[in-house]
């Protein structure tokens, strides 16, 4: 069975998505039933990014034109020659979704398109007039024309029948690896956190929708001296900058006096990332809309307790105990940040066990490909319907 994996950028540039679908193609190609190719859009941050896609083919077409738009010729020319089974686009509103139409009429082969959440509420009212454009020209016509819709929760599925889509929709969500065996060496963040701090993590893009002005202006608020002998509370923000936004950031904890407590340490791979995981006291995601944000599970994947609101739609954090509902905006976040500070250790290691338990039963990368296998079955007539697909 041959799969095609195609979604924007293949670098962190992609972001969760992009990570999503690193581990969706090395689980699938695993057993030799699939024979899985990856398409995407080539920037120059994909040289930090090769080794992690190290075994899985990966197709990079170099764009012209507005970088927001990924105007990428040659990209239709390589999903044809690929002579795939079935197409699974990872994400909207960026030339990926013209050349999957271009592909589907070509081939009338099925294909699959996962939004990621970007069919939210405040998704489309972010740039609405660019997604307005998109889905006068291309992009209603993509969804519509779907063999079936991937939504990552039932959140989503919901989300997407508002808006008005009438297909099929399998309810799978991320999954994730359990962390390998720790390396050795000394990360390249090491020296910028003190060494007995409580570190509270932010990881991900730093862009308008993670609601981090929203945590600088609770971590101001929130008294972060510890007991006596303990170490005091710091706020890492981990991640790559996205339209500037870490310069406004940078000036609001200068602002605010805050540069002690709040450090940035920029993008985070491979052994940095996993020692950041281990260092870290709890993760932070005071997100204003996500569709299932990589970073949580990979957190709990960890043993991390986890901070997160209600947009992060993962409630079985909060049922099963791993994970603290925070609100979005400034008093919702200090509250929550004043729970958890509350805590004893021994508390926080309870709620990290149970968020790792949860991830291990729910959120396997094992578990969620099996899904994802009988749906790419019984889209090619191959299996039955799976339970995780519905059609109403």
């Amino acid at each position: 069975m041959k799969v095609g994996l195609l979604t924007s950028w293949v670098s962190h540039s992609g972001g969760g998505v992009s990570e999503a679908v690193r581990r969706q193609a090395a689980s699938l190609q695993a057993t030799s039933e699939f024979q899985v190719k990856v398409f995407g859009l080539a920037d120059e941050a994909m040289t930090s990014r090769r080794a992690e896609w190290d075994g899985i083919a990966v197709t990079a077409s170099h764009t012209r034109g507005p970088r927001a738009w990924g105007y990428a010729p040659g990209l239709s020319g390589m999903l044809a020659s690929a002579d795939l089974d079935l197409l699974h686009v990872h994400g909207l509103w960026m030339y990926p979704s013209v050349a999957s139409l271009s592909w589907a009429r070509a081939t009338s082969r099925p294909y699959l398109v996962a939004p990621h959440g970007m069919l939210d509420s405040w998704a489309i009212r972010h740039s609405s007039w660019k997604k307005h454009a998109a889905l006068w020209a291309y992009e209603a016509r993509h969804l519509r024309g779907a063999t079936c819709l991937h939504a990552l929760c039932e959140a989503e599925a919901k989300t997407i029948r508002a808006f008005g889509l009438r297909n099929a929709i399998c309810i799978v969500p991320n999954g994730v690896d359990r962390p390998g065996s720790f390396e050795a060496g000394t990360p390249g963040w090491h020296g910028r956190l003190p060494a007995k701090a409580k570190v509270l993590l932010y990881l991900g893009r730093l862009h308008p929708k993670k609601g981090l002005i929203d945590l600088l202006h609770a971590w101001r608020g929130f008294d972060r001296r510890a007991d006596a002998g303990e170490g005091d509370w710091h706020l890492a923000i981990a991640g790559w900058d996205q339209n500037d936004h870490e310069r406004e950031l940078r000036q609001l904890v200068e602002t605010f006096s805050m540069a002690g407590s709040v450090h940035f340490l920029g993008p985070q791979f491979g052994a940095d990332k996993d020692a950041l995981f281990r260092t870290a006291t709890a993760l932070v995601l005071p997100s204003l809309s996500e569709g299932l944000p990589m970073v949580v599970l990979e957190a709990w994947s960890n043993g991390l307790p986890v901070l997160m609101t209600r947009c992060c739609n993962l409630p079985e954090g909060y049922q099963a105990g791993g994970a603290l509902e925070i609100d979005t905006g400034c008093n919702g976040i200090k509250r929550g940040l004043e729970i958890m500070a509350g805590m004893t250790d021994e508390e926080r290691r309870a709620v990290g066990r149970a968020a790792r338990q949860l991830c291990s039963e729910r959120f396997s990368q094992e578990r969620t490909s099996d899904m994802m296998k009988a749906v790419y079955g019984w889209l090619l007539r191959l299996g039955p319907r799976p339970a995780c697909v519905v059609t109403d």
